[in-house]
């Protein structure tokens, strides 16, 4: 090295000893980098922020230099939040928040934010506590798409100088205590078992209607065809009657007496053809006339009456 203008000799005991000015150096050793497609490099010079290196081959100079990878790949991240509803129900609130670094402001993300995930779930906490208490448990899980709507506008604002996108925020879960719980099951299983006996009542009602009016139908049926039936048993016994008067010259009082003897022997000979059961009737040589002044008696009382 250069001392000054006046060279020393080898053996004067200063040349050996360097110059106060002189300072020693490192070589620097060019090295090549590879950036994957999801990351980003953060280059840093003597820890000064560089540039950001895109994905690819890179050359920094160490060690003067240094490259650390940033991933811009989107995650997720599960928080779960407790709080009291306006009807005073502890719920348990699960929101899926799906983010990602932004690319063009990684260097913000590096150097700037230190726990994503903390300070995430920390914004994610006060919205949903300052949501949830102004609700009870039922307009709570009407709520659920606002809600998310929220959290996510909450999100935004805040991370943005972070250089942090908010892809979206959803509201995965809502849980109230169990007790709480179990007593909805209840509400809803007594709900539903009422609904259930009303229109079982229904039912039973609409088949006793159906049943009395068809009831009624037949019983009217009935009597017409009763009716009916009298009406050609009456016409067949006055054509009887007129054709005896005119054929034997009888009187339609003696033949409706011959007509009900005839009858009744009838109805006896059918009774005894059955062989279903015994019926015992008294019978001897003047049975025929007892039977015929019995039904002349009746017909003598009934005109009496009448």
């Amino acid at each position: 090295p250069n001392l000054g203008s006046k060279r020393r000799k080898p053996s004067d005991p200063a040349s050996t000893s360097l110059s106060p000015h002189l300072k020693m150096s490192c070589p620097l050793i060019p090295c090549m980098v590879c950036i994957d497609t999801s990351d980003r490099g953060i280059v840093q010079t003597f820890g000064k922020f560089s540039h950001v290196a895109d994905p690819g081959l890179s050359c920094i100079l160490y060690p003067m230099q240094s490259c650390a990878t940033v991933s811009v790949k989107v995650l997720q991240l599960d928080v779960k939040t407790e709080t009291k509803t306006k009807d005073n129900v502890t719920v348990r609130v699960t929101s899926a928040i799906q983010y990602c670094v932004d690319p063009t402001q990684v260097d913000l993300f590096y150097f700037k934010l230190g726990s994503p995930a903390r300070q995430i779930e920390a914004h994610v906490d006060d919205t949903v506590r300052s949501q949830l208490p102004s609700l009870t448990l039922d307009e709570a899980y009407e709520s659920k798409e606002k809600m998310a709507l929220e959290i996510k506008g909450a999100l935004a604002t805040s991370m943005m100088p972070y250089g942090l996108l908010i892809i979206k925020a959803l509201v995965t879960d809502m849980q109230p205590d169990r007790t709480v719980l179990a007593a909805m099951n209840e509400i809803n299983a007594s709900r539903r078992q009422r609904e259930a006996a009303i229109e079982k009542a229904e039912a039973e009602k609409i088949m006793v209607v159906r049943a009395s009016e068809a009831d009624a139908e037949a019983k009217h049926l009935s009597g017409v065809g009763t009716a009916r039936m009298r009406q050609a048993i009456t016409e067949g016994f006055k054509g009887s009657i007129e054709a005896m008067k005119e054929s034997c010259g009888l009187e339609p009082r003696e033949v409706v007496h011959m007509m009900l003897v005839t009858q009744y022997l009838d109805v006896l000979k059918e009774f005894a053809l059955s062989g279903k059961a015994t019926m015992v009737v008294p019978h001897g040589p003047s049975a025929v006339g007892d039977i015929e002044a019995q039904v002349r008696n009746g017909f003598m009382q009934a005109n009496m009456v009448t």
